[in-house]
């Protein structure tokens, strides 16, 4: 029996930089590939859906058709938490980036792959915060083990 594929929630960051990538190397893009081909499920929030809408129509409208391809064919997009769940991570991440990792906690993701790694200190015991290429190394790693 196959078990559940690895849980990995992507911020905002990470989506925009995979839905702008000039190339299809690219760390971020390289992880949304990963859940669009299902060995791992990339989780989001709608938080950082918005987000990333806002940041690229002002930014970088060009790539709005890639990013919204990138959220159907990679993303499980779930709700954002309600303010009242924050209140017992309060001092865990940056107020703007808390509601992200209570999402992480709460949806059971124990990899949150950020560019912003120390907007989520100190962080929680059950998600370890990752830049994009440090993900990639240790499931690089983990291939070569095979």
């Amino acid at each position: 029996m196959l078990s559940e594929r690895p849980r990995v929630f992507v911020d905002a960051d990470v989506l925009f930089a995979g839905s702008a990538s000039a190339t299809e190397h690219g760390a971020s893009l390289v992880i949304l590939r990963m859940s669009e081909i299902t060995l791992i499920r990339a989780v989001t929030s709608e938080q950082v859906i918005t987000e990333v809408e806002r940041n690229l129509t002002q930014k970088l409208p060009q790539a709005l058709p890639a990013f919204r391809l990138l959220v159907t064919k990679s993303l499980t997009v779930v709700a954002s938490p309600p303010k009242s769940a924050l209140l017992a991570f309060t001092g865990l991440a940056s107020n703007k980036d808390l509601p992200i990792l209570v999402t992480a906690v709460r949806k059971q993701c124990p990899r949150l792959v950020s560019y912003n790694v120390r907007y989520f200190q100190p962080g929680h015991p059950d998600v370890v915060v990752l830049q994009p290429g440090a993900f990639i190394q240790r499931v690089r790693h983990l291939l070569t083990r095979l």
